[in-house]
């Protein structure tokens, strides 16, 4: 089963799921997560090939679901989940597979659709680092600068870089082999969610575009959408509290 980081005990509450995006880990959750645990158990999962979870061969949205639906499973009860980016998107996988497993479902900043851009140029600077030559965290960035312009990103990155056993936590090779996979979004998948949804984009993002509303609502017919103003795609690290605010409004909603 997927590494989880709990939060919290279990209330009357549905818990909720906390699926991160690629390159991520359920560590970067960690406020956010343990904010909302005042009123549920949160459970902050690492994804497949990502941090302290298994890796495998595939990097794939209906293997990433079925990794979800375990940890739902474990826990005896429905879950309210939250994905974002490539989470965001194995959670509405999970939803269209196994809708009674999902109460509430909130997607951060992705839809249901493939998109043109590339992560690979990412992927290969991680690749390039020469980890034998790695002492501490600061070597590994300034190797990563020479190939990724943000310094944000390259905070980001090494974060997954296991220090002592000088590693990443990230399995990058299943990654660059299915990055096509985890880019687009399972076709086959047409029998509609029929539980509430959130489609919650950054202000200043374009993952959630006016063209994709008509295959949203195919997929997810009670979806409803709302943006965070001056946020972009890392809308819950950029603008925490009104991510929290925003979250806590939508999964105490009674209808």
């Amino acid at each position: 089963m997927l590494n989880t980081i709990l939060h919290g005990t279990a209330t009357d509450a549905p818990p909720l799921l906390i699926a991160h995006g690629l390159y991520g880990s359920g560590r970067n959750w960690g406020v956010i997560a343990k904010r909302l645990s005042d009123e549920r158990q949160v459970i902050a999962v690492d994804m497949r090939n990502h941090g302290e979870s298994p890796w495998f061969d595939s990097h794939r949205y209906p293997d990433m679901a079925a990794d979800l639906a375990e940890v739902i499973e474990s826990t005896g009860q429905p879950a309210d989940v939250l994905g974002h980016s490539m989470g965001g998107k194995a959670a509405m996988v999970l939803a269209l597979t196994r809708p009674e497993l999902v109460n509430r479902l909130v997607v951060a900043d992705i839809a249901p659709v493939s998109y043109g851009h590339t992560q690979m140029p990412y992927l290969r600077a991680m690749q390039s680092v020469d980890l034998s030559r790695i002492e501490t965290r600061a070597d590994a960035k300034e190797a990563l600068s020479d190939r990724v312009d943000d310094p944000a990103l390259v905070s980001f990155f090494t974060q997954s870089l296991n220090l002592p056993e000088k590693r990443w936590r990230l399995n990058l090779d299943a990654l660059a082999r299915d990055m096509d996979d985890i880019l687009g979004f399972p076709e086959e998948l047409d029998t509609p969610f029929q539980g509430p949804v959130l489609m919650l984009g950054g202000g200043e993002s374009d993952y959630i575009r006016p063209e994709h509303r008509p295959r949203i609502k195919a997929l997810f017919p009670k979806a409803r959408f709302a943006k965070i103003p001056g946020a972009g795609h890392w809308l819950h690290a950029e603008k925490p509290r009104e991510f929290e605010a925003t979250l806590c409004t939508w999964l105490n909603a009674t209808t």
